[in-house]
């Protein structure tokens, strides 16, 4: 109830803006952070029992994190989850400098309603492991019988190509790959490898059939960051899910190991075959959907750019072949304006 409720003071730095509790209620109820900005103005973020994701208000923020009816530890950075509720606000262009001075100045008081009990009440400056093992428990409740996880939200390219809701993506196999590998180094839980290894029969479905593998010229596998039809070969994505299927690979042992290194080599046979296509002369090509939908190329801008120089990198730290090392030099003379040879 209303009634129902007590308020702990806090004395905090500006630097300590990130808070762990453990926290259980019997039924539904909050916890309230009341915060300093800029130490004029004060809002308030609010973390409920409810299952919206986020509600943006004139005073800050509310977040559901939903009711279990078990402890479990929550850990929020305050600044991240209030500039949320300042862009809400701010949003505007012209309010974009203003939003960029603000600071969060001062922790003032933590409000628990409802009836259970809250302990390890913890103000610190980064919570980067609690965040990364959270994200991992995330995927293990979230992951399907497909070893999955469908994105809610349908994809539509300029070119006209729908994805519905429920799609999935090999870029987010791949990063859910890389999380739980690392999550199972950390834990030592086999839960977490385990799901890494569910997650993999995706990697063996077609685009056409909802899953994310396309082949090229009816020879080369590659895995589809948007699985369309036709299929559009996103470069970066389909290097993600390598990056995944690389991390699951050297973690499992090596009798379970064969079925991820046979993906892996498969993918990596597909890269070397086709790296070239995205190479522009003067920068790189995001995807090949002017090869494939017959449409203009569709250039990948300078950051997207440097993401394929990243990953590139990242490809010869675990491939000998000189090729990549060859190909790695040309793209980063591009940032210098380097171009390739004309006749």
């Amino acid at each position: 109830s209303p009634e129902n409720f007590v308020t702990l003071p806090f004395a905090s730095s500006s630097k300590t803006y990130v808070l762990s509790f453990d926290i259980f209620f019997k039924s539904s109820g909050s916890v309230s952070i009341k915060v300093e900005v800029g130490d004029t103005k004060t809002y308030t973020l609010v973390y409920n029992t409810s299952e919206t994701l986020v509600e943006i208000r004139q005073d800050g923020a509310t977040y559901g994190i939903g009711l279990t009816h078990k402890c479990r530890k929550i850990t929020r950075n305050l600044w991240i989850d209030l500039n949320k509720a300042l862009r809400e606000k701010l949003g505007r262009k012209k309010d974009n400098k203003k939003r960029a001075k603000l600071r969060l100045t001062e922790i003032q008081s933590l409000t628990l309603q409802g009836e259970g009990f809250i302990d390890n009440v913890t103000l610190m400056e980064n919570g980067h492991k609690a965040a990364f093992l959270a994200a991992a428990r995330w995927l293990l409740k979230n992951q399907d019988q497909k070893g999955g996880w469908g994105i809610p939200v349908k994809r539509k390219l300029k070119t006209g190509a729908e994805l519905e809701p429920g799609w999935y993506s090999a870029m987010a196999q791949g990063q859910a790959l890389s999380i739980l590998t690392r999550a199972y180094h950390v834990t030592k839980d086999l839960e977490y490898l385990n799901a890494a290894k569910r997650a993999t029969a995706l990697f063996h479905v077609k685009s056409k059939d909802n899953g994310i593998l396309a082949i090229f010229m009816n020879k080369f596998k590659w895995y589809e960051e948007y699985p369309m039809t036709p299929s559009l070969f996103v470069l970066n994505g389909f290097l993600y899910s390598l990056m995944g299927l690389y991390d699951l690979k050297m973690t499992l042992p090596s009798e379970q190991r064969s079925e991820a290194e046979g993906l892996f080599k498969d993918g990596m046979t597909s890269l070397r075959a086709m790296i070239l296509m995205y190479d522009s002369g003067s920068g790189t090509i995001y995807d090949l959907r002017h090869l494939t939908m017959d449409v203009e190329p569709n250039l990948a801008r300078w950051d997207y750019h440097a993401t394929h120089v990243n990953q590139l990198t990242w490809v010869t730290m675990i491939d000998s072949d000189p090729f990549y090392k060859e190909v790695l030099k040309r793209w980063k003379g591009y940032f210098k304006g380097i171009r390739a040879k004309h006749n």
